[in-house]
């Protein structure tokens, strides 16, 4: 796997490029974007391999093969996270996002409120919003380095109308892994408040040399009865436009619900993502996750280092991911000049940090998931947008 090779992405219906200019107003003719979380290298030749043998089959109607899917989902769990669970336990949605919302939709009611720990990935509030559930943004603490859990403070903020807890684990936007003791922590804050934990897992296999990262449920193996964890293989593997997601349930009676919701509106998964997504879950998925995640830590480190040089500029340091977040506070800048040297001068495209919710309004999240050429670039534009503070 080349790592390293540049594509040419635009006139390929791709969002990260198509949409970039309408979103922050710089063409994809010199703009580099960073922002929607796709990563810019080119498919694993063997999940090319499978989307051409079905091209050859030319068989696009009604599909076998879910149960298989599944077998390989609860394999790639067992062989790369020690987590061993039955198939019958997966829940097959149109991606992670759609899996959200479908479980919202299930075992909560209308105003309901859901947890978040905010900064976080901005989709979790827009999500719980269109579900009519309403969000509670708990502040992560920014220490050093990187974001801390603080229940002592979230015990004073509860409503009692809380239902549901939606983690990012790792954390996303921060490429934080979470600690097994932090996790059990918030186990135990379920416990006690009679809250669903859903921990959304889709960056999980996107872990640093030298990292390990704890499935939640190992963490906390007591939560089963109020547990949903959600995996997919969109973000390693580059397959969000499969819409194929893993919504992973042991209660009996949550995953009925779930999945008599899914029922009642006929939704059903799509033969290429299952087929597509099922060649990911294998030993060369895995060969190829092994190669992946040390190229994504050397770009983290690159960039880390970069930024490093520039004055009142701090980076978190990532242990997983290719999301790096950018606290630009320092700078005594207001965020409007922040943006017009990054969006306007260095014409790069994050995603602005005010979006990912309290602790984000001075920060940019800035996607390292292409090759390392482009990750020097983006570092030497950044460096020299804010020259006059070196």
């Amino acid at each position: 796997m080349n790592f390293d090779r540049k594509i040419d992405w635009q006139g390929r219906s791709r969002s990260t490029w198509e949409s970039m200019e309408s979103a922050f107003g710089v063409s994809p003719a010199d703009g580099i974007p960073m922002w929607i979380a796709d990563m810019d290298f080119e498919p694993a030749p063997f999940l090319l391999d499978k989307v051409r043998d079905l091209a050859d089959k030319g068989h696009f109607g009604y599909f076998t093969g879910v149960d298989s899917y599944r077998r390989a989902v609860a394999w790639w769990l067992s062989t790369r996270h020690g987590w061993e669970i039955d198939p019958d336990w997966v829940v097959v949605t149109a991606g992670l996002g759609n899996g959200i919302a479908m479980t919202l939709h299930a075992l909560t009611e209308p105003g309901d409120e859901v947890i978040m720990f905010s900064p976080v990935y901005h989709e979790f509030r827009m999500k719980v919003k269109r579900a009519g559930r309403v969000p509670r943004e708990f502040p992560l603490v920014r220490s050093e380095t990187n974001y801390e859990l603080d229940f002592d403070s979230y015990e004073r903020m509860l409503s009692g109308r809380e239902r549901v807890v939606l983690f990012s684990s790792p954390h996303n936007p921060g490429g934080r892994i979470w600690t097994e003791a932090e996790l059990a922590g918030l186990a135990a804050f379920c416990e006690r408040h009679d809250l669903i934990l859903i921990s959304d897992e889709i960056h999980h296999d996107i872990i640093f040399p030298g990292q390990r990262h704890t499935i939640t449920p190992l963490a906390a193996p007591k939560l089963s009865n109020r547990l949903i964890t959600m995996t997919s293989a969109s973000k390693v593997f580059n397959l969000a436009g499969m819409r194929t997601g893993n919504v992973i349930i042991e209660d009996a009676d949550m995953r009925a619900r779930l999945s008599g919701f899914m029922d009642s509106i006929n939704l059903q998964p799509n033969l290429c993502g299952i087929k597509v997504c099922e060649a990911a879950f294998s030993p060369e998925g895995a060969e190829w996750v092994d190669q992946l995640c040390p190229y994504i830590a050397g770009n983290a480190r690159f960039f880390e280092d970069a930024v490093a040089r520039i004055p009142g500029v701090t980076a978190t340091h990532m242990q997983a991911t290719y999301l790096a977040w950018l606290d630009f506070s320092g700078t005594g800048m207001e965020m409007e000049e922040v943006r017009q040297r990054v969006y306007g001068t260095a014409k790069l495209c994050p995603t602005p940090g005010i979006d990912l919710g309290p602790g984000g309004e001075t920060c940019l999240r800035f996607n390292l998931g292409a090759p390392r050429s482009v990750i020097e670039e983006a570092a030497s534009r950044l460096a020299d947008a804010f020259s006059d503070l070196q």
